[in-house]
Parts: C-alpha cells; structure tokens; sequence
C-alpha cells in the first residue's frame, strides 16, 4: 500500500526538498533546485520511478519519528524483534553541491538493515550509467545530471538497482551521503556527514533563536516558520508554494497542480508572517523577489512566477507517471500563469506597503513601477477575471477580486500620505471610492443579505471571509456579520471550510475536493476581529490536530477519508497558521495589521515601536 501524504516528512537546504516517507524510503526529490526534473519520483509512480529506501530487514513492530527541535532534521526510529534503529536524515545547506545525509545508527541490539537505491532522472523516466569509482563511491549520468553515492557499504547492482544488506550494533554509526552535480564537472568529494549534521543543527537553532517570543502557540508556529523557510529559495529569495507536484485535492480526481512555483498571491500574507515573527531579513529577501518578479510591463503581470521571477511556466503532461494512488494526470508546469487574476494587483501594493511600514524597503523603493501598475489597473479592474481559485472556465466578475483592486488604490493612497510619495492622490481617490461603490451594489444580494462569490450569484466563496481583514469594510458591519455566519453555514463541511459552495455535494455526499485548511484559518480570523476569541479558539486547535506528526500540514484535509490532500507541505497552509496564531497571541495582530496598514517594524527601522499596534 502507498503512504499517505500524512506520512511523509520534509528535509530540504532552502534551494530543493525531499519527501521522507516513514517507512525509510525517500521517495521525492528534485535536483537542483526546487522545480528541477526529480531524480526521486516514486511518490507520482511506482518505486521504479525512483527512491532510495533504507530500512529494517524484517518485520518492524513500532516506527517513530520526529524532527531535532527547532532544525529540519529528521529522526526515524525503527524498533524490530532484534532491536532499534534511528535513521537521521538532512540536507545539509548548499555548499559547492547539494548534498543529501542518511546516518543511521544502532540503538539496541543488532537490526538487520536492507539499502535500496533507485535513481531516475527525469521525473522517474530515464536510467543513469552507473559506474564504481572506488570500493566506496558510485557515480550514475544521465545526460546533464550526475549523482554520487559514498556507502560506508559494500552495493552490487541488480535489475538496475543499487542494493546492499547490512547490520547495525548498538552505538553504530553508518553514514551514507548522496551528491549531486552537473555531469560535465569532476566528481565532487562527499561532505563529512557528522561535521555537517553539527552545522546544519547550529544554523536551524540559531535561526528560530530570531523569533519573538510566541506563547501558547510556539511548538506550532516555529515548525510552520521552519517549513517556510525550508520552502524558501535562499538564492534569489523566491518562496514555492509547495515542493511538490500533482498531489490531488481528491484521491483518484483530476485536480493536481505543479505547486513549485512562487504566486504573488501569498505576498502580503507571508510578508507579515516573518515580520511579525522577528525575520526581517527573510522578509526584505521577499519583498527583493517580488520588486524583480513584477518589474516589467504592468499588462505582462502574472500571478506567478518562477524560482528566480521566470515567466514562462508551460504545463505539459507526463505519461509515464500513474500519479499518486493513481490520480492523473501528472503536471509539470502550470497554465494558470496566463489568468488574468485582478486580486494579484491588490497583493503586490499590500505587501509594499506593508514592507515600506515595516521598515524592510525603503519609502520610495518600487514607487514607480506602482504607479504605472495603477494606471494598467484603472483600466482593467472592472473586466472578469479567473478568481483567486484560478478557475478554468469562463471569467466572471468575482467579489474578491475587485476589492483586492480596491485595495490596490487604497494601499497606495496611504503610501503616498504616509510617505509623502508623489501621485495623482484624488484620481485613487475617486477611483477607490468607484470600485467600493461597485462592490457594494452588485457583489452584495439584499435577498440573503450577504456579499456573494461573483456579481450576479448567490453563491458564496470563503475569500469573503477576507473583506475585513484588507479594510474594506469593519468587522462590525452587518453586511460583513451576515457573511461570515452565512459562510459558516454554507460552506462547513464536517468542521472545516469548502472554498465555494459548488464543491457541495448534493444529498451529503462528500465534495468535489478536501476542505481548503488556509480557509478555515481566514474563519479564526474572522472570528478574532469579531473579537469570538472561544470559536477562534476552539477551530484554531482542531486546526492544529490536522498536523501530521512531525508538525506538516497540506493544501487540503478530507474529512470523510480523514486524509491530507493536495501538495505537501504547503506554504500557504503554514503562513495561515503562523497568522492565525499571531491573531490569536494579540501580540501583533497580523489582521488589524493589514486592515489598518500598520505593521511590525525591523530593528533601526523608522518606524516608532513605541505606539501600540491595533
């Protein structure tokens, strides 16, 4: 039986990741970089596809995992009838190659270990030469790609595996280290496994020693806060939705995305995010990564870009692949990088402001590029879009989009006057003013009282629960009040928020997808500006129960199959979390952040830390 997606874990040195499954296996991995062709892809096939599996030779009676505190190590435990094993495994960071560490050491008794490497360039599709460069060093090519293996071991080949047995003794420890690098450069030499472990602990350490204090909540937003920065490309500073692809939002269905890209959507949300939390850095390297990603001509904006801002993301099938639990099909890319999507222009002059009001961009930095993207989005605001769910069927004029492209004026007006930037200030004014107007009339249904998905609908989206929390209108109006009861209503399903109300089922049965987990944590929010501190509460911790248990969390959760679903870990998912809790702490609301335009400030920034945050 294939792993759930619950039961992998995540190891990664902030430019690619693997997935660890808790059977020992490594079944995801892509090299070098985040996007690049897995050379692991047993995860969307079969392990032929590619893995590389070290584990107990019998029967194992208990498994147990869990990360180092506060670093992205990972320890598995395997106790058999002969003993205990541990498997740590970690990427240590990038040095002159990415390399990936497997130490495996005898806790009691002697365990019987199987070693099992299979690797497939290609996304699981083509076979390396595989030659023996000394008793302790294999080499395997395939065209541009190279990887070699240092085994403590003695390997053989065999059906175009590399396999070994072992025994491991109480106090042991056998160190097995794989390297990549382009295939026309030298074999590079392997990293010394425990001087890099020691490193690799010391740099994750003293990075969670930057975050400010966080409560209650601390075990919860530090992983989620490792993860981010795990999912982070350290060269360019570009954060992946997920370091997967085409894990579904519905075991067997269709819907599975390529999620190794950057969205400007996630902009404002993770900005706050690691300024809240005290990485000012991180959040200057973001807010760097998307000043280069939407430079260029307004009307070319795209909602998401590649690691280092590339544009073209062209989605293509892959045959050879079954997909997961045989979801298909496969994706590599992802069309919807040619959407118009309005809510981008909204996120994209959120986060500058917000990035100027926390001190991690200068006053004017990017002032230019701004106005020529308002000037593009005063033309284009009251056109159909694809939404913020990136629909592939007809445009519609959706709700949040449009107040997103009230907020982008919004934003800028209160750039300009706090800043004193030069702009046509009475233009956004009225324009502003326009779009709200236009929201107000025809996205609101005075027959259910309650703002709707799309002019003209009835329907509801959770993006709804968003409308106080960029300031579009106060948490207390009764328009906003029925939307969120009427969302909580409609769209709560076994406890956990749909993202719109044609993912019902008719009848009870269960929806076209899992419950969308960053939506049940907008309803925390909601809940916390409507000052429902116990709801918020109480969904905030059946939130936290869907954690796997090394701390991840995926794009989705079904219910009915009690089953993570979608790309994993998802960035999107944990930079919810992270906000929820801050909410919730009543440290730095990061809701009343962004509804107020003020935000937490960088050390020496000029901003006065002095006057409470509302």
């Amino acid at each position: 039986m294939p792993l759930r997606i619950e039961d992998y874990a995540l190891i990664g040195d902030c430019e690619t990741g693997a997935l660890v499954g808790r059977d020992g296996s490594i079944d995801w991995l892509c090299w070098p970089r985040f996007d690049s062709d897995a050379c692991f892809a047993a995860l969307l096939g079969s392990e032929q596809n590619g893995r590389w599996k070290i584990a107990p030779a019998e029967t194992v009676q208990k498994t147990s995992r869990r990360y180092r505190p506060d670093t992205l190590i990972l320890e598995t435990t395997f106790e058999t009838d002969s003993g205990a094993v541990t498997i740590i495994d970690f990427m240590p960071r990038r040095g002159p190659n990415c390399d990936l560490v497997r130490m495996v050491v005898g806790q009691r008794g002697i365990v019987p270990m199987g070693f099992d490497l299979i690797l497939r360039f290609g996304y699981g599709a083509v076979v390396p030469w595989v030659t023996r460069l000394d008793a302790h060093t294999l080499r395997a090519v395939a065209g541009p790609d190279m990887v070699i293996l240092t085994s403590p071991i003695p390997t053989h080949g065999e059906h175009l595996t590399t396999v070994g047995e072992f025994s491991i003794r109480e106090g042991e420890v056998l160190s097995f280290v794989l390297t990549y690098a382009p295939s026309h450069c030298q074999p590079p030499k392997p990293v010394d496994a425990q001087i890099a472990l020691e490193a690799t602990e010391t740099f994750w350490r003293d990075w969670i020693l930057r975050c400010r204090p966080l409560g209650e909540w601390r075990d919860a937003v530090v992983r989620s806060l490792i993860t981010l920065k795990a999912l982070s490309y350290q060269p360019t500073g570009g954060i992946v939705a997920a370091p997967t692809t085409s894990l579904p939002e519905k075991i067997g269905g269709e819907r599975n995305w390529d999620y190794r890209y950057c969205w400007l959507r996630d902009a404002t949300l993770t900005l706050l995010a690691f300024m809240d939390a005290g990485y000012f850095e991180e959040a200057h390297d973001w807010r760097e990564w998307l000043y280069r990603a939407v430079a260029g001509s307004p009307e070319q904006l795209q909602i998401m870009y590649g690691l280092a801002g590339e544009r073209r993301l062209a989605e293509w099938e892959v045959p050879w692949l079954a997909g997961y639990e045989g979801s298909q099909p496969v994706r590599i890319g992802n069309a919807a990088y040619g959407q118009l999507q309005l809510d981008v222009y909204g996120e994209v002059m959120d986060a500058f402001h917000h990035a100027r009001r926390g001190g991690v961009a200068t006053e004017n930095s990017g002032w230019e590029i701004q106005q020529e993207m308002l000037k593009h989005l005063a033309r284009v605001w009251h056109e159909p879009d694809r939404g913020i769910w990136e629909i592939r069927s007809p445009p519609r004029h959706f709700v949040y989009s449009k107040a997103m492209a009230w907020a982008a004026f919004d934003r800028a007006i209160k750039s300009a006057e706090q800043f004193k930037l030069d702009g046509p200030l009475d233009h956004w004014r009225d324009l502003r003013d326009m779009i709200h107007r236009d929201i107000c009339e025809k996205g609101f249904n005075p027959v259910t009282g309650t703002f709707t998905q799309a002019y003209g609908s009835t329907e509801l989206d959770a993006s709804l629960l968003l409308l106080p929390a960029i300031g579009f209108l106060p948490p207390s109006d009764p328009r906003i009040w029925a939307t969120i009861e009427a969302v909580e209503q409609r769209l709560m399903w076994n406890g956990y928020l749909l993202r719109y109300d044609s993912e019902r089922a008719p009848d009870g049965l269960p929806p076209s997808e899992g419950a969308f987990l960053a939506c049940s944590f907008w309803l925390v929010d909601a809940y916390v500006l409507q000052e429902r501190r116990q709801e918020a509460e109480r969904l905030f911790r059946r939130l936290l129960a869907l954690c796997n248990d090394v701390g991840l969390l995926s794009e989705e959760y079904d219910p009915v199959t009690q089953r993570l679903v979608g790309n994993f870990p998802q960035a999107f998912s944990h930079v919810a979390l992270i906000n929820s809790a801050f909410n919730l702490a009543g440290i730095d609301k990061p809701a009343r952040q962004r509804a107020n335009g003020k935000s937490s400030s960088a050390p020496g920034s000029v901003i006065d830390r002095s006057a409470p945050v509302e």
